[in-house]
């Protein structure tokens, strides 16, 4: 019989995270990954020798002190992550119509940038962006705060998110921004929370939008970067993480969690079991029912699900740089109406129709230039749909099928002719192109209807409605961005703090500050300021190829 301290089920970063926390104290940790590689959205794979990352796109407060730094630093796995600073002058690109808008890093340089694009609303502009600040700071000083003091003060100290946290973001911009191109500018990186500027929570969009005014950067390596890291962590420390270990159920017993049973039967005993599962699959399907309070039980079957997404894995044989591709994101609307825009995508017309009215992409031979092999240049590009809206395929859990392939096919068409919108005659050059979608979403992650997100990120489901790191049931934790956040760093955080409710101490002090670890970061439109190895590195990875 196997008995361990705790037992993490899945092997996101949250969950990672939460592994790292609890061996470093001492524990005796197992994570369980029913993936043959771990990292759940943070995994990287490779086709035909060409890796790609469908969940990391980039990371933002990266500097020196900031947050993210912070937050690698403290799990002592900075010394093991390298970043290449993406294009700083445009790390996001707008393509909204025929209109190009480039976004640069530094929230100043932005309030001056769109200043002189849109000179007629450069009070406003700078008016907005400085409350999407003040609302950022007040957020995260929220958890922060600590004695009777700070607490009573908090209305004072968080003035501005109290006034507008109960808006979407839709009504709040309204009454600040009056020109819909530029409101579709500043509302563009609502595709980092996958919801509609109408449903939006506006503090939630400015903690994104805050995440990344100094800019983005993408790890070398992409995302598996990141979770081998995290997992030569865990091992240092004397924990496991095991793969191909489908969980079917966390063992129940008076009304305490004890262990998991794996799907062959295999028993795990542990005195604590975190999920990195969402509510649903952790409540519902590992739990059951009747071990859940009516009120959690109504929870569950109130809660909502963000957007699923269609991914596209492309490589092109071609210069791309050609057409103005960089190491910056591109986000593609048709027009300026990002509510409708968003609702078509929710439509059932996927496969209809030419184009997509609003995707994203990047190039991850850009951003990450070692991985560049002198000729040919990946691209992940991403939509939403609506889960609701695909269909069935096939009767049993073998989704794959005639009617499966031809779905690929028109969507990966679609795909191109959105693409050809920025780089034209991209389908004559293509060496390979795969399709992710909701069903893969759902086999390689286990998430609820495929959702990339976690919990839809509305009002009435974050903050204190979301999700606790402590279950009622005992001994029975959650991690993962249906908790404290989502994103890389959100989920991240959200490991953390599950291994601080185990443990009995605050987040902050499972940060543990240590001068001798730092993230190496380098700019990666400036070959400059690579070092020597880095340039091997490339050179290694073109000479192979040639």
């Amino acid at each position: 019989m196997e008995e361990f301290d705790s037992v993490i089920i899945g092997s996101g970063v949250g969950g990672l995270a939460t592994a790292i926390c609890l061996a470093r104290a001492g524990q005796k940790v197992l994570v369980l990954e029913q993936h043959y590689v771990p990292g759940g959205w943070s995994h990287s794979f490779t086709l035909n020798g060409q890796r790609f990352s469908p969940g990391v796109h980039y990371v933002g407060l990266l500097d020196k002190g900031e947050s993210t730094d912070e937050l690698y630093r403290g799990l002592g796995v900075a010394n093991d992550l390298v970043f290449f600073r993406m294009n700083k002058n445009a790390f996001e690109h707008c393509i909204i119509g025929n209109d190009r808008f480039d976004l640069p890093a530094g929230v100043e340089n932005l309030k001056n940038t769109l200043s002189e694009q849109f000179p007629h609303e450069q009070k406003n502009i700078h008016e907005y962006l400085s409350l999407v600040q003040k609302v950022n700071t007040e957020l995260q000083l929220i958890p922060k705060l600590k004695g009777l003091w700070q607490k009573i003060t908090v209305p004072f100290r968080t003035k501005h998110f109290g006034k507008f946290a109960l808006f979407p973001l839709k009504k709040v911009i309204g009454w600040h921004i009056k020109d819909p191109l530029l409101t579709a500018v500043l509302n563009i990186q609502c595709g980092d929370h996958g919801l509609s500027p109408n449903r939006a929570c506006f503090p939630v969009h400015c903690s994104v939008m805050g995440h990344y005014f100094n800019g983005g950067y993408y790890p070398m390596g992409g995302g598996g970067a990141i979770v081998k890291a995290m997992t030569n962590g865990i091992k240092k420390h004397g924990g496991e993480v095991r793969v191909k270990q489908n969980v079917a159920k966390i063992i129940i017993e008076n009304k305490k969690a004890i262990g998991v049973q794996l799907e062959n039967g295999h028993q795990i005993f542990a005195k604590n079991i975190i999920s990195n599962a969402d509510p649903n699959t952790t409540y519902l399907k590992l739990v059951g029912k009747e071990y859940l309070s009516n009120a959690l039980y109504k929870k569950l079957l109130k809660t909502k699900y963000s957007v699923t997404s269609l991914i596209l894995f492309l490589t092109l044989d071609m210069d791309v740089t050609l057409y103005g591709i960089d190491s910056g994101n591109f986000w593609l609307m048709k027009d300026e109406n990002a509510d409708a825009n968003f609702e078509e995508l929710m439509s059932d017309t996927i496969t209809s129709g030419d184009l997509f009215p609003s995707a994203f992409m990047s190039c991850t031979t850009l951003k990450d230039p070692p991985s560049f092999n002198g000729r040919y240049h990946n691209f992940e590009i991403v939509t939403y749909v609506n889960y609701d809206h695909i269909p069935a395929f096939s009767e049993t859990d073998d989704y794959h099928s005639p009617e499966y392939a031809l779905f690929k096919e028109k969507v990966i068409n679609k795909f191109m002719n959105t693409l050809e919108t920025v780089i034209p005659n991209a389908k004559n050059h293509i060496v390979q192109a795969e399709l992710g979608t909701p069903k893969t979403n759902q086999f390689y992650i286990k998430s609820t209807n495929g959702n990339v997100y976690g919990t839809e990120k509305t009002l009435n489901q974050v903050g204190p409605f979301s999700f606790k790191n402590k279950s009622e049931i005992e001994n029975l934790h959650l991690c993962g961005s249906c908790t404290l956040s989502h994103g890389v760093s959100g989920a991240t955080y959200s490991g953390i703090a599950a291994a601080a409710s185990i443990l009995n101490c605050s987040s902050d002090d499972l940060l543990i500050e240590d001068p001798n670890q730092k993230i190496r970061i380098y700019d990666a439109e400036e070959a400059s300021t690579w070092p020597d190895w880095v340039h091997t590195k490339r050179t290694d990875k073109i000479r192979k190829f040639i």
